[in-house]
């Protein structure tokens, strides 16, 4: 490392928290080695707040609890040790050595080391390898502050080894690659690429949590590295056929892929959004069809896409909360495409697609929009507005559009004389179908007067 980068680590100055320093200074204070260690190094050197501080140390677990009052035994056959401060916990690492990783994920066992390299050496990435306390400054032997200053995600050591030991690392790479806006390094990129098939050993749970992190940052399209290294393919081929899936049309310019990775592009970071726009059209392939002049078309693939997507999240473990709300993204995400709306079309449309999900659906279609070829888009924002405005003009006036706002319920109807079954809840679904036509209807008076006319003869 060159003179002025060696000045610039001696000068470089980390603030840690009062309780993670007073951890460390005690460790210090009797007489072993301690250093926050991490993530928390890497987001301090970015200017970032770090979410959590981990601590290194050449002591020992039991060596570790008989410094401090209140610990958790959190991972002893790995080293580590919770010390709560207050309310807080930190985990205190002692320096370790990893075992032969038999699973693809833990080491089977660790051998403790008095030496900080060994247990550096042992971390994923550079820009993760590094350690950092007030008394030696930063402690960086693998080139991470460089890989920052360049932009650069990198294994520490060699690439098949980092990823032989831990598959999810694969995911990692790309994902911290999205996060930072990172290029990841040739011979990394060549070691996901060799040992990409040994995701299939990992949990669908871990799986999913990397994904979501990679869709919630600034770089959702860096998913498109996952497909060119043969990522995707295993625990998404889905979205391999949608990049092999071509648009022969007017309103598009990419194929189904390419069109999903800049639809996500242009949504708010939100989890559902993302997730929906990631699987809006994943049932294009499965629908694709081509007429006699040549173009491309994709009849009834919103519902296609609904199912596909219901898979998928079920495949790797979203909850039910998650999935319901995608999948109702996904399901209606072409609704009413190129209708010119009026107050009557955009009640129906709340009544069948919800309260809870109709201001979302306007975020879906701008972004498809956005993503798709310049014909005819202004016109197409524009009508997307004017959905948007009448929407707005009904939730001011507090219209009705479902059976929770309707002027009468159930016991309205049972006092009228009604038996509680089957048709009193049919007599509600005509009664809420005259207010979606006619709002000004949704008074008690005028909806019991009506719910008469539909009761039988004797």
């Amino acid at each position: 490392m060159a003179d002025r980068e060696r000045n610039f680590e001696k000068k470089m100055r980390i603030t840690i928290p009062e309780k993670a320093k007073y951890i460390i200074d005690t460790i210090e204070a009797a007489g072993y080695e301690a250093f926050a260690v991490g993530g928390c190094v890497r987001d301090s050197v970015l200017g970032r707040l770090p979410q959590d501080w981990d601590i290194t140390t050449s002591a020992k677990p039991e060596q570790i609890k008989a410094l401090f009052p209140r610990t958790i035994d959190t991972g002893l056959q790995h080293g580590t040790v919770t010390v709560m401060q207050d309310k807080e916990g930190f985990e205190v690492t002692t320096y370790r050595i990893d075992g032969k990783y038999e699973d693809g994920r833990h080491p089977m066992e660790v051998v403790f080391t008095p030496d900080l390299e060994e247990d550096l050496k042992r971390r994923d990435f550079t820009i993760n390898a590094m350690a950092y306390n007030e008394k030696v400054g930063l402690v960086d032997i693998f080139g991470g502050l460089e890989d920052i200053r360049t932009g650069v995600i990198r294994c520490v050591g060699d690439p098949l080894e980092r990823f032989g030991e831990d598959a999810l690392r694969i995911l990692r790479a790309i994902r911290f690659s999205a996060q930072l806006g990172y290029e990841i390094h040739s011979d990394t990129k060549e070691g996901v690429q060799a040992l990409a098939p040994s995701l299939q050993n990992i949990s669908a749970e871990r799986i999913q949590a990397e994904l979501v992190k990679l869709l919630l940052s600034p770089h959702p399209d860096y998913l498109r590295t996952a497909y060119e290294l043969g990522v995707t393919k295993v625990f998404f081929p889905e979205f391999d056929e949608a990049m092999a899936t071509d648009q022969r049309h007017p309103h598009h310019m990419y194929n189904v892929g390419e069109h999903t990775l800049h639809a996500l592009c242009h949504v708010e970071p939100d989890k559902k959004l993302r997730l929906a726009m990631l699987l809006h059209d994943i049932g294009k392939p499965a629908t694709r069809s081509t007429d006699e002049a040549g173009v491309t078309h994709f009849y009834e693939h919103p519902s296609v896409s609904e199912s596909m997507a219901r898979d998928f999240l079920r495949r790797l473990k979203f909850d039910n909360d998650t999935i319901h709300g995608v999948c109702k993204l996904v399901l209606y995400h072409d609704y009413k495409n190129g209708v010119e709306p009026n107050m009557r079309i955009v009640r129906r449309a709340l009544n069948q697609i919800g309260e809870d999900a109709f201001p979302a659906i306007f975020e879906i279609k701008r972004a498809d929009v956005l993503a798709q070829s310049s014909h005819m888009r202004q016109e197409k924002l524009e009508l997307i507005d004017r959905w948007r405005e009448l929407y707005e003009e009904i939730r001011e006036q507090k219209q009705c559009v479902s059976l929770k706002s309707l002027a009468v319920n159930g016991s309205d109807l049972i006092k009228a004389g009604w038996e509680p079954g089957k048709e009193l809840g049919e007599v509600l679904q005509k009664l809420l179908g005259l207010v979606l036509e006619q709002p000004q209807c949704n008074t008690k008076k005028i909806l019991l007067e009506e719910a008469e006319k539909y009761k039988k003869k004797p």
